[in-house]
């Protein structure tokens, strides 16, 4: 073979799918004998409720059709100019002037409805995109139902009391925009935040993981490889090291947690011994705590690969702000189960589909401040999963035109049983308190 022959590229083996069989038709079981999540409470007021179903039949093509424009027309994190002009343009046609350019954010949108010093909810819309492909996370639905969920509300706000608001939080997809909007102060006088996710089956509530990013790069020196390596601190070889340590860390771990990683610097060439390398790892957990502890640990091993390499080693947490896992209001769920049941669904409880099915959300982070819900609702197959391009496809689907309308009166019927019922709304923020109460979220890894 001379100098410019190239082989024949082998081709990867492809992995065994009898475990995901396996646990396919485990959960198919389970989910066929699971319970729906139940609420002792009875929410609002019958008529109330009777209107807002009206109001929700009424407006489910707009919303539909609002989902299928943004499905058209995906837009990434911090870049939904055209999503959130729609949002605001549909809210306008009902008489709802929505300010866009909130907390610092040009693609944030706030709209309320009410006054008075009564309890104030906010339904939340995401609205941004995936690189490559589109709504392969379905934003395209949780924005039309949160819009639904509010304007099937604010016709009745006045005889519940208090205020309801749309909320559009940009960049959930790795840029934490709720995060941004909280430190701005736009959840301050906000009481309760609910929101909805497509996903494959209906769960209540689902496991989310608090998410860090932490860049390990490593400083050595360089030298000639051949002539004098003697002379040389290999950065690569530091980085090679925390990668492996990584390796063995993951058998002492939860087994909830993850860590992933990818080297996004190995030097420039072979001969010349590198003097940077760098290795970008996401740390996953279930709890604030376990996530702070995986932090430190991936500390010690930064410093420790550094040392053997006789390198140095900076550490840059977190280009963009940290996702805390889900706290789930359970009390305030079981609403939104109950009314999810008026559609033939049965949201059910956690268990029955499993856990390490999840992602990380900046909705978490918002559930560590105040009382909040995630519940998923079906609308694709079992086995197809969020950030595909099967995903992106369900989310147009009709499936995906029926989460946005049972989706948007799950979400005004169960705003409205919160604002309308004071004994499920002291519950709700009672069972806050009980399971730790608001932390101080931007400092908590200090």
């Amino acid at each position: 073979m001379n100098s410019t022959d190239v082989g024949e590229p082998t081709a990867p083996a492809p992995p065994d799918d009898a475990y995901l069989r396996a646990m396919t038709e485990a959960t198919a079981r389970a989910v066929a004998s699971a319970k729906p999540l139940e609420s002792e409470y009875g929410g609002a007021a019958a008529d109330i409720r009777t209107s807002i179903r009206t109001t929700s039949a009424a407006i489910a093509d707009e919303l539909v059709a609002l989902s299928q424009d943004l499905h058209a027309h995906p837009e990434e994190a911090f870049a939904e100019h055209r999503s959130v002009r729609a949002v605001a343009e549909l809210l306008a046609a009902h008489g709802h002037r929505a300010e866009v350019g909130i907390g610092g954010l040009d693609t944030a949108l706030l709209a309320t409805s009410g006054s008075g010093t009564g309890p104030h909810l906010a339904v939340l819309a995401e609205y941004d995109a995936l690189p490559g492909i589109g709504h392969g996370c379905g934003h395209n639905i949780i924005c039309s139902a949160g819009v639904g969920g509010f304007l099937g509300v604010a016709p009745v706000i006045e005889r519940l009391g208090g205020r309801i608001s749309l909320i559009g939080t940009p960049a959930e997809e790795g840029g934490g925009g709720k995060e941004t909007l909280a430190r701005a102060g736009v959840f301050d006088d906000v009481d309760a935040v609910v929101m909805l996710h497509p996903f494959s089956h209906d769960l209540a509530m689902h496991p989310f993981l608090g998410r860090r990013q932490l860049e390990m790069v490593f400083h050595g020196v360089a030298a000639h490889a051949a002539a004098q390596p003697f002379m040389g601190r290999n950065a690569l070889d530091a980085a090679v090291a925390a990668y492996q340590g990584v390796a063995a860390l993951r058998q002492h771990i939860p087994p909830g947690d993850r860590v992933h990683g990818v080297f996004t610097d190995g030097g420039a060439r072979p001969n010349v011994v590198p003097d940077r390398a760098a290795v970008l790892f996401y740390l996953r957990s279930a709890d604030p705590a376990t996530l702070r502890d995986l932090a430190a640990r991936m500390e010690r091993i930064a410093h420790g690969a550094a040392e053997l390499a006789g390198c140095g080693v900076e550490l840059r947490w977190d280009s963009r702000p940290p996702y805390l896992p889900i706290r789930h209001n359970q009390t305030l769920v079981g609403r939104w189960a109950a009314n999810q049941q008026l559609c033939d669904r049965r949201p059910l409880a956690p268990g029955a589909v499993p856990g390490f099915l999840t992602g990380s959300t900046d909705l978490g982070n918002l559930s560590y401040r105040l009382p909040a819900i995630h519940p998923m609702i079906a609308v694709s197959a079992p086995t197809v999963a969020l950030h595909t391009t099967d995903f992106a496809a369900a989310a147009a689907s009709p499936a995906g035109d029926k989460a946005v309308r049972d989706g948007a009166l799950g979400l005004a019927l169960t705003s409205a049983d919160y604002l309308g019922d004071a004994r499920l709304r002291a519950a709700v923020h009672a069972e806050f308190e009980a399971t730790g109460g608001a932390i101080d979220v931007p400092n908590y890894f200090d």
